[in-house]
């Protein structure tokens, strides 16, 4: 028996451990369907239980502009094999791109904000207001988990003050409250390069859109809904050459007002990181979140490796690693609850660079305690 107990001690630890190369399923490899570089993943899981894994097709280039359409693959078994891929919205040679998806568990659709901008156009021209066009929102929405979806709908003029420039739906997962409130974390530019995060949220899932606090700092970022009605926005650091020792961090910044507004904007310094994309969930796959969050991104001050899995038991007060899985270069991700409280991680890694591949990593619940 005394064997047999440490066989077993011994196996769940091998299965828990990750290295130096990437771990997981390959959802979007580089050349895969003549695309030259997959990128910004978001992933969620349909009342079913289907996983939707959404990327960028970047052709031509690994380039952030020019010809980029929005895609996706599913997974019926719980990520451990994917389907082919299909292709959400291509319009020629412009980006359509930033996937922040949401299930309303009302009704089952699933609702995907996105952003498009001329092919021709780069964010600085963008912010500068030198570019072709400008940066414009969209919704898209599907009624069969993933296999066809509707024509993207121009919602540029509820979702974006004038004044603004560039402009980021997540990218990532968006959120849905107790209520049903649809929320989706943004963030916007201003004339002159300077950004802050914001959100915008629709209360008829998803038909129309407004927009809501916004926060002093940030970009990128990514939303949850904390036990006690507040919600907790979690910003990627927008400082770049010139960060200081107190730039090292996330900004986090809460609302108490499902939405409308955020507090003062403060750096977590339990999560450190290189200017990059992260990602946050509530373990919670009820209506009723728990204090249970986890948060992904790559640990690191300055380099984009070392993609880490975190774990908060006090409503993102404290964090503890809890799982590495991989060592080498990794870039943005995101995170799905599994079922059976299994944790999905949706991320880019390679061997070389970060952005060699997409994989699907699954942690397992064993893992997480």
């Amino acid at each position: 028996m005394r064997r047999i107990l440490t066989l077993a001690l011994l196996l769940a630890a091998i299965s828990c451990a990750w290295g130096r190369t990437p771990s997981g399923q390959v959802v979007f490899r580089r050349g895969e369907n003549g695309v030259h570089t997959y990128r910004i993943p978001a992933v969620v899981r349909t009342g079913s239980g289907v996983l939707l894994a959404f990327a960028e097709a970047r052709h031509g280039s690994a380039s952030d502009t020019g010809d980029i359409d929005l895609v996706v693959k599913r997974s019926v078994d719980g990520g451990k094999t994917w389907g082919e891929m299909i292709t959400i919205w291509d319009d020629g040679a412009n980006v359509c791109g930033n996937p922040a998806p949401v299930v309303d568990r009302r009704t089952g659709r699933v609702v995907l904000l996105a952003t498009w901008n001329d092919g021709r156009d780069h964010e600085p021209a963008i912010h500068d207001r030198t570019s072709h066009d400008t940066r414009r929102v969209f919704c898209l929405y599907s009624d069969d988990e993933g296999l066809t979806w509707s024509e993207p709908e121009d919602i540029t003029a509820q979702a974006k003050e004038p004044e603004w420039t560039w402009y980021a739906t997540g990218p990532g997962h968006a959120l849905q409250l107790r209520d049903g409130r649809l929320v989706v974390a943004c963030d916007h530019g201003n004339f002159g390069g300077l950004s802050a995060s914001h959100v915008i949220y629709s209360d008829d899932g998803g038909g129309n859109w407004k927009i809501g606090g916004v926060a002093s700092v940030g970009n990128e970022s990514t939303i949850v809904e904390l036990p006690d009605g507040a919600l907790m926005l979690n910003m990627r650091n927008n400082r770049g050459r010139d960060r200081g020792a107190d730039d090292l961090f996330r900004h986090v910044a809460l609302s108490r007002d499902r939405g409308l507004s955020f507090g003062p904007a403060y750096s977590d310094k339990s999560l450190v990181e290189p200017v990059c994309q992260a990602s946050l969930i509530n373990r919670s796959t009820r209506r009723r979140p728990s204090r249970v969050l986890y948060f992904s991104n790559p640990e690191h001050v300055s380099k984009r490796l070392n993609m880490t899995l975190r774990r908060s038991k006090d409503a993102g007060k404290t964090w503890k690693r809890v799982a590495t899985l991989t060592e080498g270069p990794a870039a943005y991700s995101d995170l799905v609850i599994l079922k059976g409280g299994d944790v999905g991680v949706l991320y880019e890694g390679g061997e070389k660079n970060p952005y060699e591949a997409i994989y699907f990593a699954r942690i397992p619940h064993k893992c997480l305690r």
